[in-house]
C-alpha cells in the first residue's frame, strides 16, 4: 500500500498540456486550484494579457533605468501574479526573471527597502528548485557575497552612517540559500581562496568565516562534480570539527554544513568512521544533569547545537549496508529515556521534545524523496542507501518508549502527538496499538482530565492512519465507534479544555467518516470481508451517536445561558472561552451533519427544530449557539430545513409586531427577538433554496428594520446582510468527503469503503453557487426597495431639508451598511479619473483587473459620507475582508497540518479541505487589488476620512485613522497627496487649530503598528516636508507641552522614525548588464534613456532644518533634542553633509542639555569618517618579505613563512628611513592559517596624501579645525566630558573613542598643543569619571596617529608614556575595566604601535615595582586586554611575562590568584593542537607543568591531610615548602578553573598528572563551609571530568583512575566513582567504541563495589545502576550470577555475649553487602518499567530482609524505592510477576502493622 501512485493526476496533466501547446508555452508549475474555480475557462485569457503586460512594462522600466516607482511597482506586479497563477510562464521567461532581478538585487549602494523588495520576489521565483536545473541557470556568488558583506558587516553602520532594517539580514540568508544552488561548479574553490585566509581560531574572523562558509558552500552537485565540491574541504573541516574540545561558537555552524551536506548526498559521504564522535556530540549538546555533582560549565548552556540540524543530519546517515547510526540512535534513546518521564523536568527538556518530534518529521521527508517524490534533475539516492522497510521498522521501535512516556510531558503533549502522527504514518501496527491502550482508560477515568487531553490529542493526529489501516493494520477502523461513544461525556460545560479536545477529536473523525447506517448491507450483499461485516453491524450504532451528542450539546446550551452565568450588570458580550466554545460547537455539528445520511439528517433535524421553537433564548451566548446550530443544520440540506424554520419565525414576527406600539419600544419581548436571531442565521445558505420564500422575507424585513429598539434593528440588518450574501454571492455548497453524498442505495454504493479517504483533486466535482439572473433581480429590488429611502433620507439631512435625531441618523446609516457587506460582491467598482501627477514616470502605471465571476449591473451609488467604517467598505470591499481572510488562511494550515499525509504527499488531503483551499484562491483573487490607481472619488473620500481622524471624539478619530492607513496602503502613490494636508495642521501660523486636531494629526503621521507611517515614508520629497514640519509644529498654538498626552506622542514619534528609519537610496544607476537582459525581456520597444536627478533636494533639505533651527530661541528643548536626532539620521557614507549642518553639530557638541550633547558627539564621529581621506595600498607576496617559499598542502600555524608578523624586540625601527621600509599588517588573522590571494598593505609615506593644513581644507573641515583649536571652546568641551552622566552606571564610551578617533585620524597632531594641557590635569586626577575621560582620549590619540609620520610619533610616545605611568598610578576599582578597554583599544591596531611601542607599554606595566595586590592585579588586566588582541604575535613578550609572572604564583591575595589564572589561561590559549598546525613558539603548557609539579612534590608525596594554610600578615620569613607549594596549588587551581570554559583543547596529558593530587583534596560531601582550596579542588574535577576526549586519551585517563582506586583515601577513591559518572557519560559513544575500555570501566566499578569502607560501596552502587540505566553496560547472565554468589557468602556467627562485638566489619559481610548492593543497582536502574530478569532478583533480595545492618538498610531502602517509581502504572507491571511472588511481594511493599 506504501506505492500507489495517483496514475489518474499524471494522466490528466498530459491532456492538460495538449491545450496549453495552442498558447504557446508550457508553463513552469501554476496553482491547479484554479482550474476548480466557476469562472475557470476565463483564466487563461487574463493571466496571459496580464503577463503580457507585465513583461513589457517591466523591461522598459528597466532599460528607461527607472527604479522607483517603475521597476518597482511592476515587480510587485509579478509577485502578485505568482500569487495568483504560481509560476505560469515558460521556463526561458523563468530564467529570464530570475536574471533581471538578481542583476538589480546586486546593483552596489541600492536603496534598502528596494533591495528587500526584489530579494522576496528573487526568493519566491526560486523556491520550486525542482523547477530549474543547473543547466538552465547559473548565477555568480561573489555579487551576493559582496552585498551581505557590506549590509553585514557595514563599516559604517556603527557610526550612524547608514541605517538597515532588522528584517534585512534574514532576507538575504533566505535569498543566498535559494541561490546556492546554482553556484557554478568553481565556485567552492574560489570560496575557500577568499576565506581559507580568515581561520584563525584565536580571532574573530574565525566564526565570520565559518559562517560564511555555512551560508554560501553549494552541496547539491552531481557525482560527477564532487571532486570539485565537497571533497575540496570536507577532510578539512571534519578534523577541525573532531579536535576542537570545547565547544566554540562557530562549532554549531560546522554542524549545520555537515547536516546540509549529508542530506543531499545521501550515500556519497562516508560518515562511519566518525559515527562515535558525532553522536557523542550530540548527547553533550543536550546539557543534560548527570551524577552527583551537577555542575555544568556555563559556557555549554549558551552554545549549544540547532536540533534541527542535528536530526536533519540524523536521518540523512540513517541506512545503508551495516546501519551503523541506528545502533547509535538505540543507544541515544536508552541513555536519554528516563529524561522523558513527565516526574523530570529543567532547562534540558525544551531540547529533548524538539528532538522527539522533529526526528520522525525528518525520516518521513526522507521516505517521501525516496520512494514517492518526482524525480527530478536532483541526484536520486541510490538504492544501496536507501531505507529498507526493515530500517524503518527499526527506527520506528526505537523512538516508541521516549515518544510514549513524553505524551504526558510537562510541556504539553503537542510534541509527542506531531512524533505519534508521524511514526504512525510509517508503522500504524506498531504505534497506534499502545497509545489505543492508554486512551481508553482515560476516557473511563473522571479524576485525571490531563490524561485524556493528552492521549485525545496525540489520537488526532493519528486519525488517518488509523481509519485507513490498510495492509499492515486492517483492526484499525474496528476501534472508531467505541472511541467516538466513549469521547461524548467530555462535551462537559465544567471543564473546558476537555470540553474543546473533544469537539476537536469528534470533528476531525466525523471528517474522515460517513456517517451512514449499512447494517442492512449484512442480508443484501455476500462478498464482504470479516473485517467489512463487523463495520456494517457496528454502523448502526451512527444514529445513536448523533443523538446522544445533540443531547449533550442542549445540556452544554442550557448550562451557558447569560442568566446562569453571569448578572446583567456585567458585559453583555460573550466571554472569550465562550466564544471558543460556540465556534467548536456549531463547527463540530455542522461536521457531522454534512457527513450524515438523510435518514439520520431527519432525525436530528426535527430534535433541533423543537428544542430551538420550544424554548425562548437570550441572544447574546445561549441563543447564539443554538442560532449556529440550526444554521448548520439549515446549510446542509437547505430544503428541508426551510420547510420547518423560515415559516415559522415568520409567522411568529408577523403576530408579534401585528400591535401598532411595538415599533417605538426601547426594549423588545425576548420572544421576538429569539425569532429574529433565528432566522437571520438560518438564512445563510444556497441563495437559490431562498427565492421560494422571497416575498415572506421582505415582508419581514419591512417590519422590523424600523424598530426603534437597537438589539432589533441590528438583528433585522444582519437578517438582511446575509439574505444578500447569500444570492449575491459565488461559494461552494457542499463540503461532503464523498463527492455526490451519501443518498444512494447500498446496493450501488457501500459507505465502509471511503472511511479515511483523501479527496481526489482530479476530480473533486465541487457544486458552486454562482448568483442567477432571477437572484441578481432579486437583489437589486430588495436594494431599490430598502437602500433608496435610506439614501434619500441622509443626502436630504446632509443638505439640512429634513430634521432627524442622532438614533435615526445612526439607524440609516446601519442598513446602509448592511446592505454594502450583503451586495458589495454585485457593485461596481468606484470610478472616475484617476488624480495624476503625483509621480513622474515614463511607464505606465495602470492597474490590472482581475474577473472574479460578476458582471456589474446598472446601478447607481449615492455618495455617502460618514461613518469611517462606510467608507471603508467602499473602498476596499469586494465580497470578503483582508483581515478574515487572513485568519482563514491561517486555520487552513493548521487543520492541514494536523491531518496531512507527509509520506505520499501529492495534496492527498480531505475533500473539505481541498474545496476551502480553493474557495480561498477565490477570495484571495477579490483581494489583491494594491496598488489600484488613485481617482478623484477616493481621494474625496480619503479627504473625509481625514476630517474625521483629526475629529473631536476619539473614538471616531481613532477608527478613522485605522481605515486610513489602510487606505494609504492600498492606492498608489495618494500619500503624496495627503501629507501636505496632514501638515497643515501643524503649522505654527495657524490659529484656529484645536488640541483635538492637533493630536489628530500627530496620530495620522504616526500610523499604527503594521501599517505606513507618514513621517517615515520611503520617499525623498515626503520626508523633506514632514521633518520640519515636525519640528516647526513646536510653535504651535494648539501644542502644549503640559498634556502628558501630547508630550508621548512627540516621543513616539521621535522613536519610531528612529527606529523605523531606513537610509534612503539617492543613487539610482542601473548596470547595463540588467538593461542587456531587459531587452531581452521586451524585444518590443525601444524608449529612450533618462537618469534619475541629482540630489540637490537633499542639500537644500539639510539647509531648511537649518534655518528651522536658528529661530531655535522660543524653542522647548524638546524639540531641539528631535530635530537633532532627525538631522543625525540624514547623515550617510556616500553623500557628505553640509556646511551649515557641520558647524550645527559642533555647535552642540557644548550644549547645556545632556541628550543634544550625546547625540552631536555620535554625529560628530559620523561626519568625521564622511571627510576621511582615502589611504593609498600596494600589494606584497609574503614570499617575498620572509624569503621562505609556502609549503604545498596545509601548513598552518607558526612557521617560517609567516616569522616576520610576530614581535621581535631586537629588530625594531629607530630611523625614519627604517620606519618606511618596515612592512606592517594591522589584520592578526592573516598568515596564521594561510595566505590570503591577494596581499595589500599600505604603501610608504611618501605615495600617501599630505597632511591637511589651512591651505587644502574644505569649507567643511575648516569648520571642525577652527572650533577644536579654540581654546574656550576645548575647555567647555573637557568640562562636559568628565561629568557623570549617571553615577556607578558608566562605561568607556566608544562614540566618544570615534570622535577622538577621527579628529587625530584627519587633522594628525593640530590639536594635541591645546589638549596635553587638559589630559595631564585630567591623568593626575583620580576621580572615576576624569580617568574614563582621559583613558577616552589616548585610546582615540593611539588610534589615530596610525599614518603620523615618524617624528610626530616620537614626540606623541614622549608625552604618552610618562602620562600613562602617572594615569595608571590613579587607577581605582571604578575604573581600570576602562583602562582595559583603552588599552585593548591601542594594542588591536599592530601598526600604530610599531611594535616597539608595545614594549614601552608592557614596560611600565610590568616593572613597577608593584607591592599592592589591587595595582598588580589591575596592571594584569589591562596587559591581558592589550596582549589577547595581538594573539599569536606576540611570542616573545609571552615568554617575558610568563617568566614575570611564576615566581609570583604563590601570592597570598585571592583576587591576585583569579587575575594570574586568567591571564595564564591567555598565554597558553596559544598552544592548541589543531590539525595542520605546527607546534607555537609560544610557551607550552607541557615544560610549565612539569615545572610546578616539581615544586608540588612535597604535597604528592606526603599521607598526611593537606590544609589551607592562613598566613599572618608581614610574616615575610622563608617558609617552608610545604606552605609554598599549598599556595602555588591555589593559584593553579585557578588557572585550571579559567581555561576550563576558555582554550580550543584541553591539556589532558598535563591534567592527569595533577588527578592524584585534585582527588586527595576533594570533599567528598556538598558542603559550603569547605574552605576556598577544597572547593575550587571539587569544581576542577567537575569541570575535567565534563571534558571531551580524543579516543587516544580515554586509556590514559583510565590508567591513572585505576591507580587512584588503589589509593589509601577513602575520599579519593569515592570521588574517582563520581568523576567516572559524568565522564562516561559525557564521552558515552567513543567510549563505547573501545571494547577494552568499557571492560575496564566495569572492572572498576564491581572492584570497588567490595570496598572496605561503607560509603564507597553505596557510591559504586548508584554509579553501576546509572551505567545500566543509559545501556552503557548490559545486564547480563555472568553479572547477575556473579551478584548472587557474592550474596550468598556465609556470615560468621555471632559470638557469645559478654566478649566484645567487632566494630570493623568482617571480609564476608563486606561481600555479602556488595552482593545485595548489586541486585540492588539493577532493579533500580529500570525505574519505569518491569524487564523479565527483575521479578527473580527481587526475590533473590527478599531473602535478605532480616540480615545484619547495613544490609537489611539497603535491602528496604531499594523496595520503597521500587515502590515509589512502579506504583503509578502498577497495573500494568503486575502483569511481569507469578501469583507465588506476587504473595511475597505485597508483604514486603506494604508496611508493617506496628500493633500487631
Amino acid at each position: 500500500y506504501l506505492c500507489q501512485t495517483t496514475q489518474g493526476g499524471e494522466k490528466g496533466l498530459d491532456e492538460g498540456e495538449k491545450t496549453l501547446m495552442g498558447r504557446g508555452f508550457v508553463p513552469q508549475k501554476q496553482i491547479v486550484y484554479n482550474k476548480l474555480l466557476p469562472y475557470a475557462n476565463k483564466l487563461d485569457r487574463e493571466s496571459n494579457d496580464i503577463l503580457a503586460q507585465i513583461k513589457g512594462n517591466l523591461g522598459r522600466a528597466v532599460q528607461l533605468r527607472e527604479l522607483w516607482p517603475g521597476v518597482l511597482l511592476w515587480t510587485r506586479k509579478l509577485s502578485t501574479y505568482l500569487r495568483l497563477y504560481g509560476r505560469k510562464f515558460s521556463k526561458e521567461d523563468h530564467v529570464l526573471f530570475i536574471k533581471l532581478l538578481y542583476e538589480l538585487v546586486t546593483i552596489p549602494k541600492l536603496d534598502i527597502s528596494i533591495m528587500q523588495s526584489f530579494a522576496r520576489l528573487l526568493i519566491n521565483l526560486l523556491k520550486k528548485k525542482e523547477l530549474l536545473s543547473r543547466d538552465d541557470l547559473e548565477l555568480p556568488w561573489r555579487p551576493l557575497y559582496d552585498l551581505y558583506e557590506s549590509i553585514l558587516y557595514s563599516k559604517t553602520e556603527h557610526l550612524g552612517l547608514n541605517w538597515f532594517p532588522n528584517s534585512v539580514e534574514n532576507v538575504l540568508k533566505t535569498l543566498v540559500k535559494s541561490c546556492r544552488l546554482y553556484f557554478p561548479e568553481s565556485a567552492t574553490q574560489e570560496m575557500l581562496d577568499e576565506w581559507r585566509p580568515l581561520l584563525c581560531p584565536f580571532d574573530v574572523t574565525m566564526q565570520k568565516a565559518i559562517g560564511y562558509f555555512e551560508l554560501f558552500l553549494p552541496t547539491i552537485m552531481p557525482p560527477e562534480q564532487h571532486h570539485k565540491g565537497f571533497k575540496l574541504w570536507f577532510d578539512e573541516m571534519m578534523d577541525l570539527w573532531v579536535s576542537v574540545q570545547n565547544l566554540p561558537a562557530w562549532e554549531g555552524n560546522l554542524v549545520n554544513i555537515f547536516a546540509r551536506l549529508a542530506n543531499d548526498n545521501i550515500g556519497y559521504v562516508n560518515w562511519d568512521p566518525y559515527i562515535p564522535k558525532i553522536f557523542t556530540r550530540i548527547l553533550r549538546s543536550f546539557n543534560l544533569p548527570v551524577g552527583t555533582s551537577q555542575m555544568v560549565i556555563p559556557r555549554y548552556l549558551t552554545n549549544s547545537y540547532e536540533i534541527g540540524h542535528v536530526v536533519l543530519w540524523i536521518s540523512s546517515m540513517l541506512g545503508g549496508p551495516q546501519n551503523q547510526v541506528q545502533k547509535q540512535l538505540n543507544g541515544l534513546f536508552s541513555s536519554i529515556a528516563s529524561f522523558y518521564h513527565p516526574s523530570n523536568n529543567g532547562r534540558w527538556l525544551m531540547k529533548l521534545m524538539k528532538l522527539l518530534q522533529r526526528l520522525p518529521a525528518s525520516v518521513v521527508r526522507r521516505l517521501h524523496r525516496e520512494r514517492y517524490k518526482k524525480p527530478c534533475w536532483i541526484t536520486p539516492v541510490p538504492a544501496s542507501h536507501r531505507l529498507t522497510d526493515q530500517d524503518v521498522t527499526d527506527f520506528v521501535e526505537s523512538m516508541k518508549q521516549p515518544v510514549l512516556m513524553a505524551m504526558f510531558s510537562k510541556t504539553g503533549s503537542m510534541d509527542a502527538a506531531q512524533a505519534l502522527q508521524n511514526l504512525a504514518l510509517m508503522r500504524p501496527e506498531l504505534v497506534i496499538p499502545p497509545v489505543l491502550e492508554k486512551t481508553y482508560p482515560a476516557m473511563e477515568t473522571l479524576t485525571e482530565p490531563h490524561q485524556l487531553t493528552a492521549t485525545l490529542s496525540c489520537m488526532i493526529g493519528m486519525a488517518r492512519s488509523l481509519l485507513s489501516g490498510g495492509r499492515h493494520y486492517p483492526e484499525g477502523p474496528a476501534h472508531v465507534l467505541p472511541l467516538l461513544m466513549r469521547a461524548l461525556p467530555g462535551v462537559d460545560p465544567n471543564d473546558f479544555s476537555k470540553c474543546m479536545i473533544t469537539f476537536q477529536f469528534i470533528a476531525t473523525f466525523t471528517t474522515l467518516v460517513p456517517l451512514v447506517d449499512c447494517s442492512s448491507a449484512l442480508h443484501e450483499k455476500n462478498d464482504l470481508s470479516e473485517m467489512e461485516r463487523e463495520l456494517c453491524s457496528a454502523s448502526a450504532e451512527f444514529e445513536d451517536f448523533v443523538l446522544q451528542f445533540m443531547d449533550r450539546c442542549f445540556a452544554l446550551i442550557d448550562s451557558s445561558t447569560l442568566e446562569q452565568t453571569r448578572e446583567e450588570t456585567e458585559t453583555e458580550k460573550m466571554t472569550h472561552l465562550e466564544s471558543l466554545v460556540e465556534l467548536g460547537l456549531s463547527s463540530t455539528f455542522s461536521t457531522i451533519l454534512t457527513q450524515c445520511s438523510m435518514e439520520i439528517f431527519k432525525v436530528a433535524l426535527e430534535k433541533v427544530f423543537n428544542f430551538a421553537t420550544t424554548n425562548i433564548f437570550e441572544t447574546r451566548v445561549a441563543g447564539r449557539m443554538v442560532a449556529d446550530m440550526c444554521r448548520a443544520a439549515a446549510k446542509c440540506h437547505p430544503a428541508e430545513s426551510h420547510r420547518l424554520f423560515v415559516p415559522h419565525c415568520c409567522n411568529a414576527i408577523t403576530h408579534l409586531t401585528a400591535n401598532e406600539d411595538v415599533s417605538n419600544e426601547e426594549e423588545l419581548d425576548k420572544e421576538l427577538l429569539w425569532n429574529l436571531q433565528l432566522l437571520s442565521e438560518v438564512t445563510r445558505v444556497d441563495g437559490e433554496k431562498l427565492l421560494p420564500y422571497r416575498t415572506q422575507l421582505v415582508q419581514t424585513l419591512q417590519l422590523t428594520l424600523r424598530l426603534r429598539c437597537k438589539q432589533g434593528y441590528t438583528l433585522a440588518c444582519n437578517l438582511l446582510h446575509h439574505i444578500l450574501r447569500s444570492t449575491a454571492l459565488t461559494y461552494p455548497t457542499d463540503y461532503c468527503s464523498v463527492p455526490g453524498g451519501f443518498n444512494r442505495p447500498l446496493q450501488e454504493y457501500l459507505p465502509i469503503k471511503d472511511w479515511g479517504r483523501p479527496g481526489d483533486l482530479w476530480n473533486l466535482e465541487i457544486q458552486w453557487h454562482v448568483p442567477s439572473v432571477e437572484e441578481t433581480a432579486f437583489v437589486f429590488y430588495v436594494l431599490d426597495l430598502l437602500l433608496q429611502p435610506e439614501l434619500q433620507r441622509l443626502q436630504k439631512y446632509a443638505q439640512g431639508e429634513q430634521e432627524m435625531s442622532r438614533d435615526d441618523v445612526l439607524q440609516s446609516l446601519c442598513i446602509v451598511q448592511h446592505c454594502l457587506l450583503g451586495a458589495g460582491s454585485m457593485l461596481p467598482p468606484l470610478d472616475g479619473p484617476t488624480v495624476t501627477s503625483l509621480v513622474p514616470s515614463m511607464v505606465s502605471l495602470e492597474e490590472t483587473k482581475l474577473y472574479i465571476g460578476v458582471d456589474y449591473g446598472n446601478f447607481v451609488i449615492y455618495q455617502v459620507v460618514c461613518l469611517p467604517q462606510i467608507i471603508s467598505d467602499l473602498m476596499h470591499f469586494r465580497g470578503s475582508h483582508k483581515h478574515e481572510f487572513d485568519s482563514r488562511w491561517k486555520s487552513f494550515t493548521l487543520v492541514k497540518k494536523s491531518m496531512e499525509n507527509r509520506l505520499h504527499g501529492k495534496k492527498r488531503h480531505i475533500r473539505a479541505l481541498l474545496i476551502d483551499r480553493v474557495l480561498l484562491q477565490h477570495e484571495m483573487r477579490k483581494l489583491l487589488v494594491e496598488g489600484c490607481e488613485y481617482k478623484t472619488a477616493h481621494q474625496d473620500l480619503l479627504r473625509d476620512l481625514l476630517r474625521l481622524s483629526t475629529s473631536t471624539y476619539s473614538q471616531v478619530r481613532s477608527k478613522a485613522q485605522n481605515v486610513l492607513f489602510t487606505a494609504l496602503g492600498t492606492y498608489s502613490f495618494c500619500c503624496r497627496d495627503i501629507t501636505p494636508r496632514v501638515l497643515e495642521l501643524l503649522e505654527p501660523t495657524r490659529t484656529d487649530v484645536t488640541q483635538q486636531q492637533f493630536k489628530g494629526a500627530l496620530y495620522c503621521l504616526l500610523g499604527n503598528h503594521c501599517g505606513v507611517c507618514l513621517a517615515n515614508l520611503h520617499d525623498w520629497d515626503c520626508i523633506a516636508q514632514t521633518w520640519p514640519a515636525i519640528v516647526r509644529s513646536g510653535l504651535s498654538s494648539a501644542m502644549s507641552l503640559e498634556k502628558p498626552s501630547i508630550v508621548r506622542l512627540f516621543d513616539d514619534l521621535a522613536d519610531k522614525v528612529h527606529r523605523q528609519y531606513e537610509t534612503i537610496g539617492i543613487d539610482f544607476t542601473v548596470p547595463e548588464s540588467a538593461v542587456l537582459l531587459a531587452q531581452r525581456i521586451t524585444d518590443s520597444s525601444q524608449p529612450t534613456p533618462h537618469i534619475g536627478t541629482p540630489t540637490e533636494q537633499e542639500l537644500e533639505q539639510g539647509l531648511a532644518l537649518q534655518q528651522d533651527k536658528n529661530q531655535e530661541a522660543v524653542q522647548p528643548w524638546k524639540f531641539e533634542h528631535i530635530a537633532i536626532g532627525f538631522l543625525s539620521l540624514l547623515l550617510r557614507d556616500d553623500y557628505p553633509l553640509p556646511a551649515p549642518a557641520v558647524l550645527f553639530f559642533v555647535q552642540s557638541l557644548n550644549h547645556d542639555a545632556l541628550v543634544v550633547r550625546k547625540m552631536a558627539i555620535a554625529a560628530m564621529a559620523g561626519i568625521l569618517k564622511q571627510l576621511k581621506r582615502e589611504r593609498k595600498k600596494i600589494p606584497v607576496s609574503p614570499c617575498d618579505i620572509s624569503g621562505v617559499t609556502e609549503p604545498e598542502g596545509l601548513v598552518a600555524g607558526d612557521r617560517p613563512g609567516n616569522d616576520w608578523l610576530q614581535y621581535h624586540g631586537d629588530s625594531l625601527p629607530s630611523t625614519q628611513q627604517d620606519w618606511d621600509h618596515f612592512c606592517f599588517i594591522e589584520k592578526t588573522h592573516w598568515g596564521y592559517y594561510c595566505w590570503p590571494k591577494k596581499l595589500v598593505v599600505y604603501a610608504p609615506a611618501a605615495e600617501q596624501p599630505k597632511d591637511l593644513s589651512a591651505e587644502n581644507m574644505n569649507e567643511r573641515e575648516r569648520i571642525i579645525c577652527d572650533h577644536f583649536t579654540d581654546p574656550m571652546f576645548i575647555k567647555q568641551l573637557i568640562e562636559f566630558l568628565s561629568l557623570e552622566d549617571r553615577k556607578g552606571k558608566d562605561k568607556f564610551n566608544p562614540r566618544r573613542f570615534c570622535l577622538f578617533k577621527g579628529l587625530f585620524r584627519n587633522y594628525s597632531d593640530a590639536f594635541l598643543p591645546v589638549l596635553k594641557p587638559h589630559m595631564e590635569q585630567l591623568a593626575n586626577d583620580s576621580h572615576e569619571s576624569t580617568q574614563r575621560c582621559v583613558a577616552e582620549i589616548i585610546a582615540g590619540l593611539v588610534r589615530g596617529s596610525k599614518h603620523w609620520s615618524f617624528s610626530k610619533v616620537e614626540a606623541l610616545w614622549k608625552f604618552l608614556i610618562p602620562l600613562m605611568r602617572t594615569a595608571l598610578s590613579n587607577i581605582t576599582v571604578e575604573t581600570y575595566a576602562d583602562w582595559g578597554t583603552c588599552c585593548i583599544l591601542c594594542f588591536t591596531s599592530w601598526e600604530i604601535l610599531k611594535p616597539f611601542r608595545l614594549g614601552c607599554i608592557f614596560d611600565i606595566l610590568i616593572f613597577e615595582r608593584l607591592i599592592i595586590s589591587f595595582y598588580l592585579c589591575s596592571h594584569l588586566y589591562v596587559l591581558q586586554g592589550g596582549l589577547a588582541q595581538q594573539e599569536w604575535r606576540v611570542p616573545e613578550l609571552l615568554h617575558r611575562l610568563l617568566s614575570y609572572l611564576e615566581p609570583k604564583l604563590t601570592q597570598v591575595y585571592k583576587n591576585v590568584r583569579e587575575r594570574i589564572g586568567s591571564v595564564l589561561t591567555y598565554i597558553f590559549m596559544i598552544d592548541v593542537n589543531l590539525p595542520y598546525t605546527l607546534p607555537t613558539k609560544s610557551p607550552h603548557i607541557a615544560e610549565f607543568t612539569e615545572r610546578i609539579l616539581s615544586q608540588l612534590k612535597p604535597l604528592i608525596e606526603g599521607d598526611e591531610e593537606i590544609q589551607n594554610h592562613v598566613v599572618e600578615e608581614n610574616g615575610v620569613g622563608e617558609q617552608d615548602e610545604r606552605t609554598q607549594a599549598i599556595k602555588l596549588l591555589k593559584t593553579v587551581l585557578k588557572w585550571l578553573m579559567a581555561s576550563a570554559g576558555r582554550s580550543f583543547s584541553t591539556p589532558v596529558p598535563q591534567q592527569l598528572q595533577l588527578l592524584p593530587l585534585l582527588f586527595k583534596i576533594a570533599p567528598v560531601e556538598n558542603d559550603d563551609s569547605y574552605d576556598e582550596l577544597k572547593r575550587d579542588a571539587k569544581t576542577c574535577l567537575s569541570l575535567m571530568s565534563q571534558g571531551l576526549l580524543y579516543p587516544e586519551q580515554i586509556p590514559m585517563v583510565l590508567k591513572v583512575l585505576h591507580e587512584i582506586a588503589g589509593s589509601s583515601s577513602w575520599h579519593a577513591r569515592f570521588s574517582v566513582l563520581t568523576y567516572l559518572q559524568t565522564m562516561v557519560f559525557y564521552n558515552l559513544f567513543t567510549i563505547l567504541s573501545n571494547e577494552q575500555a568499557v571492560q575496564d570501566v566495569r572492572a572498576l566499578v564491581i572492584r570497588l563495589l567490595e570496598d572496605e569502607q561503607l560509603e564507597v560501596r553505596e557510591m559504586a552502587a548508584t554509579t553501576l545502576s546509572g551505567f545500566l540505566q543509559c545501556n552503557f553496560l548490559a545486564m547480563d547472565a555472568s553479572m547477575q550470577t556473579h551478584f548472587e554468589a557474592l550474596c550468598k557468602t556465609r556470615l560468621p556467627k555471632k559470638r557469645k555475649r559478654g566478649s566484645v562485638v567487632d566494630t570493623i566489619p568482617s571480609v564476608d559481610l563486606v561481600r555479602r553487602h556488595a552482593g545485595v548492593l548489586g541486585l540492588s543497582a539493577c532493579i533500580l536502574s529500570s525505574p519505569y518499567d518491569v524487564p523479565t530478569w527483575m521479578p527473580q532478583l527481587l526475590m533473590d533480595l527478599s531473602a535478605h530482609l532480616n540480615d545484619t545492618q547495613p544490609i537489611e538498610m539497603t535491602v528496604k531502602k531499594t523496595l520503597s524505592n521500587f515502590r515509589r517509581t512502579h506504583h503509578d502504572n502498577w497495573l500494568e507491571h503486575k502483569q511481569q510477576f507469578t501469583d507465588d511472588q506476587l504473595v511475597v511481594l505485597t508483604d514486603l511493599l506494604v508496611s508493617p502493622c506496628y500493633y500487631a
